[in-house]
């Protein structure tokens, strides 16, 4: 069994996780309706999410059929990093 401490990490780990999906589908989504890239919200988002489409990009085409599959490469492996450690730990 683990103690309450590795739980307390784990669960903020997994929390983290779980938002920065959602911040990834926030910015895809963002892409289609082509936002003000001035406004700081979206300024964030490319800050958040840029770095680690950058580093998908240097291994997978950057378009495929006009569609852009960092977010979802990134989003697939965020859910098996999720996945794995809920297994490893619980």
């Amino acid at each position: 069994m683990i103690d309450a401490f590795t739980t307390s990490v784990l669960t903020v780990v997994l929390t983290i996780i779980s938002l920065y999906k959602w911040v990834i589908i926030i910015s895809a989504l963002l892409t289609w309706v082509r936002p003000d890239p001035n406004n700081p919200i979206v300024q964030m988002l490319y800050r958040l999410t840029e770095p680690a489409y950058a580093l998908l990009r240097k291994y997978i085409p950057t378009v495929f059929g006009g569609m852009d599959l960092a977010p979802i490469i990134l989003i697939f492996g965020l859910m098996f990093l999720e996945i794995f450690l809920k297994n490893l730990f619980f």
